[in-house]
């Protein structure tokens, strides 16, 4: 059983950053795809990001990209979003992921995700 654990959400103001972190629990992470994905009150989680195993390949939702860059330190066991230019529709609870399928393109939907963190909680004031 893979546990990841997230870090790093708090308040931040309009047009500031933070970096996000999610620490998964065992060396296999390196094997995995990883997302990020996120969820408003009153909304369906959402896709954010996500990133092959070798990190070689990245995707992320038009609302974020230019914006948010998604990294991984497999060494680490560690998966990042650093998130600049916050806006207060970026508010929500963010989730990171795993895909034990050994997939070469990381996947967009959270059906396809094995295992979650329990979220970490941004908020962005105006």
């Amino acid at each position: 059983q893979v546990q990841l654990v997230e870090s790093g959400g708090g308040l931040v103001q309009a047009g500031g950053s933070l970096r996000l972190s999610c620490a998964a629990s065992e060396r296999t992470f390196s094997n995995y795809a990883m997302g990020w994905f996120r969820q408003a009150p009153g909304k369906e989680r959402e896709f954010v990001a996500a990133i092959s195993w070798s990190g070689g390949l990245a995707y992320y939702a038009d609302s974020v990209k230019g914006r948010f860059t998604i990294s991984r330190d497999n060494a680490k066991n560690t998966v990042y979003l650093q998130m600049n230019s916050l806006k207060p529709e970026d508010t929500a609870v963010y989730y990171c992921a795993a895909d034990s399928s050994w997939r070469t393109v990381p996947p967009r939907t959270p059906l396809v995700y094995d295992y979650w963190g329990q979220g970490t909680q941004l908020t962005v004031s105006s």
